[in-house]
């Protein structure tokens, strides 16, 4: 039986898109825990010393959104211009609109329709995966790169490598083989990791860090072995980071919100959208449908697919 190779990457919470995303979805969860039937679609950009927040939001909801972007920046750790935004003195744009009328009127009819009246936000599709080849049903690949992703967040928070600054990205590749169309993991052919720093960290001392504190707590020993290659900031410096680094924006990580590359994608991305738009409300549910055929044994992997027409209920 031959083997085949495949890759996953994941972002930390302080990589520009990723910032974007986590700001989006703050202010939409302050409009949604005031006003449930709030019709929120969000949208944020940052770039060095500036973030801006905009899009379209029709709420009853008394919402901050400067107080919200700089708590959510301060919160993930950027508290000064060095690590690559100062959450408190940074520029902060807003530009938000009320929701268009004429998507209210064939979405949810101003408010008047019954729930199960309430039709898509618009059109699309959207896609469910699940494997059985971890407990969470989903690809290895994208299990061990989300978790390597959350560890360096861990360990620089809880101070294990202060060294450590908010932005930075892994990546895993996982030999597999294919067993009459399950994917059963091998071994991790591949680790990279390329996270910011200080400039007081040796480029050593950043290896042996993220293998001790990072890879080790995280992959399996069984994937392991002595053939598994790592790449532990190849680039060889990653002072500058976050906004100063890179320009960010909400839902350039669609992938890495859902399956890794597995499956398959509609496009559409999740941050900042309330309910009524599919992007986010359809994948969920799909998710779930696949979920459920996998654990109750009726396949080892599943796909499962809907599609929706803006204003109509039922996909």
């Amino acid at each position: 039986m031959e083997s085949f190779l495949f890759t996953s990457e994941s972002v930390n919470e302080g990589h520009p898109d990723k910032l974007c995303d986590q700001i989006s979805d703050a202010i939409l969860d302050a409009c949604l825990e005031q006003d449930p039937e709030s019709k929120v679609a969000c949208e944020t950009c940052t770039k060095t010393n500036m973030v801006m927040v905009f899009g379209e939001i029709t709420t009853k909801a008394d919402v901050d959104y400067e107080k919200i972007v700089r708590k959510t920046c301060r919160e993930i750790g950027f508290v000064s211009a060095d690590v690559g935004l100062d959450a408190d003195n940074c520029k902060v744009l807003v530009n938000i609109e009320q929701q268009s009328p004429d998507i209210a009127q064939g979405v949810h009819g101003h408010l008047t329709k019954k729930p199960e009246e309430v039709g898509a936000g618009d059109q699309g599709h959207m896609f469910g995966y699940a494997t059985d080849e971890t407990p969470e049903l989903m690809p290895l690949s994208h299990v061990l790169a989300t978790k390597l992703g959350a560890k360096l967040t861990e360990v620089r928070k809880n101070g294990t490598c202060a060294w450590l600054r908010p932005d930075g990205k892994t990546q895993v590749t996982v030999e597999y083989l294919n067993e009459n169309g399950a994917m059963v993991p091998v071994r991790v052919h591949t680790v990279l990791i390329s996270t910011q720093h200080d400039e007081t960290v040796t480029n050593d001392e950043i290896a042996a860090d993220l293998k001790e504190h990072v890879i080790k707590p995280v992959i399996p020993e069984k994937y392991l072995d002595e053939k598994t290659i790592f790449h532990l900031n190849p680039s060889g410096r990653f002072v500058i980071g976050g906004p100063h680094g890179d320009a960010g924006l909400t839902g350039r990580k669609i992938i890495i919100d859902t399956y890794g590359g597995w499956g398959a994608h509609g496009g559409g991305a999740f941050s900042g959208k309330d309910p009524t738009k599919v992007d986010r409300s359809g994948a969920y549910i799909v998710r779930q449908a696949a979920k459920s055929i996998v654990a109750s044994g009726l396949a080892r992997r599943c796909i499962v697919q809907v599609s929706y027409a803006i204003g109509v209920p039922e996909p």
